[in-house]
């Protein structure tokens, strides 16, 4: 497909691709994607809206938005349904695997034993990696608001959002604040009327997406049944991954405190090495959610090791994916209506609004520390937007810069 077929379906690519295809993209991802989920969005964005054109910015907005409502790492929904989209069942599967499997097993080594960072270099670098972050960040802002915020109506959604996020903090403010966009949107963007660009259609039936619905909520209910009438420590262990990963709203360190509840209250895992693995978390890229695979190397009953993290990996991934999966067979037809084309301008003119805040708390307060990280953080976002550098070019840039700031 040449550049102007692309352009006459909205700028996006839509044939379909392998899963080797998608497994190679997500896996540069998972290489380099530092940050948090909120970084996670705007890697994907330059990757793969702007680079690879796998989908137009509306459907990604759209998409992030689907994902910021659910329970779940964000992030890595939105990467299993860009998967989903571009090469079916296996490129969905190939898309969590090869962004999550770098981080999960950095996170097992270290766990191990073979992996340790410490010393003015590895905090150096560590602390370099936050600064590329806040670059990131800036970039999906900035490119996302020239394209969902083109007027004044918009710009006021997006503002208010802010004005939420800061006011109810978490997760609820993030949610609030997408819901309170949508709503206004409803009543300002209704005269803006315009054609849907880059028909998205993911490949699932919606019987697939009830049968998605009903394995989540028997697994929510069931496992603990089981779990009393077996007695089976694996499907204790799965229970208690599955739990957590089914109550995580606004992104993934808000898992941590739910695994905290569910591993160390029952002396599974000591507090020593739930703070250990939180650190060893920080440092490696992709989504947090893959510190369940460090959990689950160190539980103290079988099953533990690398068996343990597979258990625990899979089982706090599953229920957003399940999820997911049972909301996206009725979204496009929803967004199709034109109440719903108003409810979506408004709700992703909130969505860059929420990014606006979370550029400030948590990316920038915990990377911008002084006037050296912030020479820093503007060189990235410099290399980003006017050079157009690579971003795993900016993130080594980026570690490197960090590394001299520790030793001045």
């Amino acid at each position: 497909m040449d550049d102007r077929a692309i352009e006459a379906t909205g700028g996006a690519d839509h044939r379909r691709g392998s899963a080797g295809e998608v497994f190679a993209a997500f896996l540069k991802l998972g290489l380099t994607s530092f940050g948090g989920p909120i970084a996670h969005l705007g890697y994907f964005r330059d990757e793969l809206v702007v680079r690879r054109r796998w989908i137009d910015e509306k459907g990604y907005a759209d998409l992030v938005a689907l994902c910021q409502f659910l329970p779940g790492p964000a992030s890595s929904q939105a990467g299993f349904a860009l998967g989903l989209l571009r090469g079916g069942p296996l490129g969905a599967a190939a898309a969590w695997a090869a962004f999550t499997l770098p981080s999960a097993i950095l996170l097992v080594l270290f766990a191990f034993g073979a992996a340790s960072f410490g010393g003015p270099i590895a905090s150096g670098i560590i602390h370099g990696l936050k600064v590329v972050a806040v670059a990131i960040v800036a970039q999906a802002v900035w490119g996302m608001a020239r394209n969902l915020c083109p007027d004044r109506e918009r710009a006021s959604i997006a503002l208010a959002a802010v004005l939420i996020v800061v006011i109810v903090s978490g997760g609820i403010g993030q949610l609030a604040a997408i819901v309170a966009g949508g709503l206004a949107g409803l009543w300002l963007c209704r005269t803006k009327g315009e054609a849907i660009s880059g028909h998205v259609s993911f490949p699932v039936s919606h019987a697939t997406g009830w049968m998605a619905l009903v394995l989540l909520f028997c697994l929510l209910f069931g496992l603990p049944v089981a779990v009393a009438a077996t007695s089976s420590q694996g499907l204790a262990v799965f229970d208690s991954f599955y739990r957590a990963g089914s109550l995580v709203f606004g992104g993934g360190h808000v898992v941590l405190p739910l695994l905290q509840v569910e591993v160390v209250q029952p002396r599974w895992v000591t507090a020593d090495q739930f703070l250990a693995g939180y650190g060893a978390a920080q440092a490696v890229p992709g989504p947090l959610f893959t510190f369940a695979a460090y959990l689950g190397t160190v539980l103290g009953p079988e099953p533990n090791g690398l068996l343990g993290a597979i258990i625990a990996l899979v089982a706090v991934f599953l229920p957003g994916f399940l999820l997911l999966i049972g909301t996206i067979p009725f979204w496009d037809s929803f967004r199709a209506r034109p109440t719903a084309q108003a409810l979506m301008r408004g709700a992703n003119a909130a969505v860059v609004g929420v990014l606006g805040a979370a550029l400030y708390q948590p990316v920038w307060t915990s990377a911008i520390i002084g006037p050296h990280e912030f020479a820093l953080a503007l060189t990235c976002f410099v290399l980003l937007m006017a050079w157009k550098c690579p971003p795993w070019i900016v993130v080594v840039v980026a570690a490197i810069g960090g590394v001299l700031i520790g030793l001045a």
